[in-house]
Order: C-alpha cells, then sequence, then structure tokens
C-alpha cells in the first residue's frame, strides 16, 4: 500500500491532463463552456434567494439568508459531486484500468480535483456578492480558509477511494448514493444554523463530519468574530488523513480485481 502512495506524486502530470480532458468534456457542445462554472453558482444563488424571498420565509436571525446558504451550498455541491461521480467512475473508466500499468486510483482523485475546480472558479461570485452585501471579511480569519479546503480534499478523496473501490463489486451502491446524499444534505447545517439545529438531530450533528466543514466556510465567511470551530476543524483533520489512508488501504486491496469486475 505504502509503495504505490508514494508513486502517487509521480503522476501529478497524468493527473493534471485527466483534470484538464474531464473539464473539457463536461462542457463541450455547449456554447458559453467555462462560464457555466461561474453562472451555475450564480444561478443556484438567484434560484435561492427567490425561494426564500417570495415562496417560504427564511430562518430567523441569519441576516442574509441566501449569503448564509450559499456558504454551505458551495462546499457541499463539490463533495456531494464528487462522491455520486466516484462511485462509478471505474466502471466507465473500464478501457483505462484494464491496461496493466495505469494506476486505477487517480480515477477517483481527478473526479475529486475537477469538482475541486468548479468550486475554485464559483468562489468569485460568492465573494462578490460577500462585498456587494457588506459582510465583513477579516483576514485573521481568511487565513484559515485554505486549512478548510485541504481538509475538504483529504476527506473527500478517502470517501471517493472507497465509494470507487465498493461500487465495482456492489453496483447497486451508486443508485443508492444519491439518495444518501439527499438525507445526508438535511442532516448537514446548511438550510439552517449549527447554533439552532432541529432538535431531532441534535445529538447527531457532531458526528457528521461535514457539519464541521460547514460550519467552517459559514465562520470564515459569513459571520462575524473569531473563528471558532477551529479546534473541531483540526480534529476533522487528522480523522480525514485517516480515512484516507484508510480508502487508500482499501482500494489497494481490492485493485486486482478491478479489470475482471469492468
Amino acid at each position: 500500500m505504502f509503495h504505490n502512495l508514494r508513486q502517487l506524486p509521480k503522476y501529478r502530470g497524468l493527473i493534471q491532463s485527466l483534470v484538464a480532458r474531464e473539464l473539457k468534456a463536461r462542457y463541450r457542445g455547449s456554447v458559453l463552456g467555462f462560464f457555466w462554472s461561474f453562472f451555475n453558482p450564480l444561478l443556484l444563488l438567484v434560484v435561492y434567494s427567490f425561494v426564500f424571498s417570495y415562496v417560504m420565509p427564511p430562518p430567523a436571525n441569519l441576516g442574509n439568508y441566501s449569503l448564509f446558504l450559499f456558504c454551505g451550498l458551495l462546499p457541499w455541491t463539490w463533495f456531494s459531486t464528487s462522491l455520486i461521480e466516484s462511485a462509478n467512475v471505474l466502471i466507465s473508466g473500464g478501457n483505462l484500468i484494464k491496461k496493466v500499468m495505469f494506476p486505477a486510483e487517480i480515477l477517483p482523485i481527478v473526479t475529486v480535483l475537477a469538482n475541486l475546480v468548479h468550486f475554485l472558479l464559483g468562489l468569485p461570485i460568492l465573494v462578490a456578492f460577500l462585498i456587494y452585501f457588506k459582510t465583513p471579511l477579516q483576514l485573521a480569519e481568511l487565513v484559515w480558509f485554505p486549512v478548510v479546503v485541504l481538509v475538504q480534499l483529504l476527506l473527500t478523496i478517502g470517501f471517493a477511494l472507497i465509494l470507487s473501490a465498493l461500487t465495482v463489486h456492489f453496483r447497486d451502491i451508486k443508485d443508492i448514493l444519491a439518495n444518501l446524499m439527499t438525507l445526508w444534505f438535511f442532516t448537514t447545517p446548511i438550510i439552517y444554523s449549527w447554533q439552532n439545529p432541529p432538535p431531532q438531530i441534535l445529538k447527531y450533528l457532531n458526528l457528521n463530519p461535514v457539519t464541521h466543514l460547514a460550519v467552517s466556510y459559514q465562520e470564515i465567511l459569513y459571520f462575524e468574530g473569531p473563528f471558532g470551530h477551529w479546534k473541531w476543524l483540526i480534529a476533522l483533520g487528522v480523522a480525514s488523513v485517516l480515512l484516507f489512508l484508510l480508502g487508500y488501504f482499501i482500494f489497494d486491496r481490492l485493485r486486482d480485481s478491478f479489470a475482471e469486475e469492468v
């Protein structure tokens, strides 16, 4: 396992080219192309602003609720899309992993990194609206932002490795996963505040790793005051490293069966 793990940096050129190919393929034939990476977050913000302004009242004491929602929704989209796409990535990339020297683990990693690019391209839209609505951004809190992104990257890759490896043998996972992600979304403090969650899930909230990612983004980008969630973030960072190693271990143990199963 550790021998294969040490080989990953050698594949960075291949990973970069596959990420670029993935991004080009996603918008091939589209008139706007890469501009959809900017327009999709903007349209999402407009939709939620309309819903919570004219269709249903937003929760109280959250100020500009659309911005609060968007601070959690943007990283959630990166996380959920990466997991859903990773579940099927080895099956759809069967021609590649049947090649003797091809490192299969880079396929779920490429999926996560491609969605990371979309997340980063959506950030200027969020920041522009934060500035427009005069939401205070403090440098002391913003220095934590790359740390949150890195923790989410490790966490997402860990889950992606496990899901991609298991789905090769249990194809039902990719069908169950979409429904599971919907449940996961509503048990994460994205549409409600971490400080005032539904009482039914209160005791389980801290066990949800995405809770601490969402709250970290919200405290850094939206709420005023010091970044008080840093202890949870560091604990999640350690857990994410362990999950990444566990995911790579499971992937490495099952890799010999991939070519036969796909």
